[in-house]
């Protein structure tokens, strides 16, 4: 294993405790702040080769949200690393129950290549503030970034703590680790589906793939626009991008004309043309994403042009369940239209399927928006928006179930990285206490152990 030497490395420097006190947490997260504000440019400039993304887009997603991470870690840190009491019963009132936040040890972060520099950092800044040694995988698929991490990181970073893997591993589709024992394992890889039996070393994974729903009846302009920004942004290339519509026929009918009005507004009347709209990843990608234009009919848009791997923003109306679009995450800038004839059905469509990473539901009826939270589940719920829960560094953001497992952003962050362990430290005096406990056993022991260790409910009393 040519990763065995890095991995030992890093351990040893953890077992050191180097990585501990809470001013060598703070020294490395600065320093990933000097990195965003020094290598701002080369970042737009990564950004923009690998995928074409607006400056815009780019300083949005992989600078000002990172350094919201960043800026909000630092700002809680030390509340969030300090042991936490918990309620005592009336045998242990004079000793000592806590919590400590331990530090996994080694934990790896395998980025994706949509948002190649966010979705490393922000994992990477809750596993730092957490006091764990990392080792990070940037995508080798988005090249230009990839080599601005692997080249410029190292130089703000203890090199002894957090190591980008020097080599592209061929990811993301089918990876198992035979030998590689990292204490925890943060996968934020499109598409990924990923369960811990495929790995030796079983440990707690977090995996954001795919699905989204918008459902419901609101005002068509505001729902087209806010629609078509979330889709489109990034060129589709984003996790929780809208992945279908559904809808009455009547509003399909009140929807097309909206949205060729907003992509319109956007991207102008050429879109490949626009600055502001992105390209596909790779070739791959592109022809993955084409291939999928076959389902429905196209209603707006449909042009690619292969050399530029664009793909223009896309509707796709009369979609139906069996279409090539609805099988798998379409991570592109199209969006088909599935037509129900109710709320009822739509609950029911998205229900019988695997739960989504989040659900989009608009209505100008709060009413209606509350029925679909409450009536589904998903990772994560946005009510007459797309992708602005993501911008909350309170919120908590993961999937759930076929979506993915374990959740972060902030503070859940630190909670992933970090080992909750429960702690009580006893009070070697009063040893008389403690007879009650100690055989030989009697019914007047049992009772009394009750009565000084039993959690009774709240509002009810016992009738004597």
């Amino acid at each position: 294993n040519p990763y065995a030497g890095l991995v030992n490395h890093l351990r040893t420097a953890w077992l050191s405790g180097k990585t501990r006190p809470m001013e060598y947490r703070v020294a490395q997260l600065e320093a990933v702040g000097r990195f965003l504000d020094e290598k701002k440019e080369d970042i737009l400039e990564a950004t923009a080769l690998d995928m074409g993304k607006p400056s815009f887009e780019a300083y949005f997603t992989e600078i000002l949200l990172c350094k919201n991470e960043l800026n909000n870690t630092l700002n809680n840190l030390s509340h969030w690393m300090k042991d936490e009491n918990v309620d005592k019963n009336l045998v242990t009132q004079l000793d000592s129950a806590f919590i400590r936040k331990d530090p996994y040890g080694v934990v790896l972060i395998i980025a994706p290549w949509n948002y190649p520099i966010h979705l490393f950092l922000v994992p990477l800044i809750g596993a730092i503030a957490a006091g764990n040694c990392v080792v990070v995988k940037p995508s080798e698929t988005a090249k230009s970034t990839e080599r601005l991490v692997a080249e410029m990181l190292s130089c703000y970073l203890d090199n002894v703590r957090s190591s980008p893997c020097p080599c592209p591993w061929p990811w993301p589709r089918a990876v198992v680790f035979p030998t590689l024992p990292c204490t925890h394992q943060h996968h934020t890889i499109p598409g990924f589906r990923c369960c811990c039996t495929s790995f030796r070393h079983a440990q707690p994974v977090s995996t954001c793939p795919p699905a989204r729903d918008a459902v419901g009846t609101c005002d068509v302009h505001s729902v087209a626009r806010r629609v078509a920004w979330g889709l489109f942004f990034n060129a589709g290339q984003t996790c929780i991008a809208p992945d279908y519509v559904l809808c009455s026929l009547e509003m399909q009918e009140k929807l097309m004309p909206a949205l060729r009005e907003a992509i319109t507004e956007f991207f102008g009347s050429n879109p490949q043309e626009s600055p502001d709209f992105g390209r596909i990843v790779g070739d791959k990608q592109f022809r993955r994403i084409r291939a999928l234009l076959c389902s429905g009919r196209v209603a707006i848009g449909g042009q690619t042009d292969e050399k530029e791997r664009y793909i223009a923003p896309t509707v796709l109306a009369d979609v139906l369940p069996s279409d090539p679009a609805m099988q798998e995450e379409i991570f592109g800038p199209i969006l088909p239209i599935v037509v129900v004839a109710n709320m009822d059905e739509a609950i029911d469509f998205i229900n019988a399927r695997p739960q989504p990473l989040v659900i989009y539901a608009f209505s100008c009826d709060s009413k209606v928006v509350n029925q679909v939270l409450e009536r589904t589940s998903s990772g994560g719920f946005c009510g007459n928006d797309t992708l602005m829960h993501v911008t909350l560094t309170s919120l908590p953001f993961g999937g759930i179930g076929n979506s993915g497992l374990g959740k972060y952003h902030s503070k859940f962050t630190f909670d992933t990285f970090t080992h909750h362990r429960g702690c009580l430290h006893r009070n070697m005096g009063l040893e008389a206490l403690n007879t009650l406990r100690y055989p030989p056993y009697s019914q007047q022991k049992l009772g009394l152990l009750t009565a000084t260790c039993e959690i009774k409910r709240k509002g009810m009393c016992t009738l004597l």
